[in-house]
């Protein structure tokens, strides 16, 4: 019953998808972050089976690409772009690690959190233009999952930077070792499905994403003195468009 209460608040947490609503209690909470790259599983099926009505009705690449950008935000509500551009206007405000935090609380968006809003839609746009199927497009699908997985590892592993909130929440009561345990295997199995579909790409897309989480670490250790559920959102947003691009390389080398 836990395992089922935990696969509801997670999608009733991070996506907009309707589930039955019940009282959160501290124990239904220990595995949560098990089923948070399940969310990104049903983001990509979604990309994936909307590309072949596209390739079956020859739909043009600009509503075929917008569409592809737009799934994830359906699906979610833009819940980590939400944390993306708050981590944004915190980093560009160059104040003190306080000064930061009290931005990731603040509800006002600054402008170079829409800057940095366009600029990286520009690049995700662009880069997701250049997958044209097939094997590459399936690893593209499968980054929305492991961007998930990498984001949970995260949460459980990294230093937290504040001592309340959400996150903090569910990272004090989760079973740490068996969700790191659910998401390292879940973590194994997308790469090893990204690497049947094609090694390079898989082997380069792989490694962008481990390289992204490694700074990562080091940039909200910096910066905020840990994760907060803000920059969380930025890392799935960054590892994301970091899959996108390295796949979209590739797609030009091959």
């Amino acid at each position: 019953m836990q395992l089922i209460k935990s696969f509801f608040i997670a999608f009733s947490m991070y996506s907009k998808i309707p589930v039955p609503q019940f009282p959160w209690e501290e124990e239904d909470m220990k595995y949560v972050f098990c089923f948070f790259p399940w969310i990104g599983a049903l983001i990509g099926g979604c990309i994936y089976f909307w590309n072949v009505l596209c390739d079956m009705y020859h739909i043009g690449i600009l509503c075929r690409t917008a569409v592809d950008i737009a799934i994830p935000l359906f699906i979610t509500g833009g819940i980590h772009l939400d944390g993306f551009m708050d981590t944004m206007d915190a980093l560009h405000s160059y104040g003190s690690r306080e000064k930061k935090l009290e931005i990731l609380k603040d509800s006002h968006i600054g402008a170079f959190a829409v800057i940095m809003l366009v600029s990286y839609g520009a690049l995700f746009l662009g880069a997701f233009s250049e997958i044209r199927g097939g094997a590459l497009l399936k690893i593209v699908c499968g980054g929305f999952f492991l961007s998930r997985c990498l984001s949970g590892i995260s949460v459980v592993s990294f230093p937290l930077a504040k001592e309340e909130g959400m996150l903090y929440q569910f990272a004090d009561s989760s079973h740490k070792n068996i969700v790191k345990g659910s998401l390292y295997l879940q973590s194994a199995a997308c790469v090893g499905w990204m690497l049947f579909c094609s090694v390079p790409a898989g082997m380069a897309v792989t490694a962008a994403a481990l390289l992204l989480l490694a700074f990562y670490y080091y940039r909200s250790k910096k910066e905020f003195g840990g994760v907060t559920g803000d920059t969380s959102g930025y890392f799935s947003v960054l590892c994301e468009g970091c899959v996108v691009v390295t796949a979209a390389f590739v797609q030009m080398l091959l």
